[in-house]
């Protein structure tokens, strides 16, 4: 079960931390995703890390101002938004999926991830 949290009303060019608690033993097996919805939108790929905290991967369009991070002793995951933009306005979800070696090829695939939170909604006003 997965526990997203900590979306909010905030001004273009703030910041927000998402956080997302898992429960279960294994969360370190786990590749953790976060995806975001806009209205009338397909969800997509926000970004990505593996089940060490190693290695991640952003959606280009929040590159250089969106940080994945996890800590597993906590079995959590977080994501740090930085100069927001009202396009990043969205219901934010995250993800876990079970590590395989696809994992390269479905990292971005919301259809691969084995498990969804219930969504917080992040509002960037201009």
């Amino acid at each position: 079960q997965l526990q997203a949290s900590g979306g909010g009303l905030v001004q273009a060019g703030g910041s927000l931390r998402l956080s997302c608690a898992a429960s279960g033993r294994t969360f370190s097996t786990y590749a953790m995703g976060w995806f975001r919805q806009a209205p009338g939108k397909v969800r997509e790929f926000v970004a990505v890390i593996t089940g060490s905290g190693r290695t991640t991967y952003y959606a280009t369009s929040v590159q250089d101002r969106f940080t994945i991070s996890r800590d597993n002793a906590k079995n959590t995951v977080y994501l740090g938004m930085n100069s927001l933009k009202p396009e990043d306005t969205a219901v934010y979800y995250c993800a876990a999926m079970k590590i395989t070696p696809s994992f390269g090829a479905w990292r971005d695939k919301a259809t691969y991830y084995d498990y969804w939170g219930q969504g917080t909604q992040v509002t960037v006003s201009s």
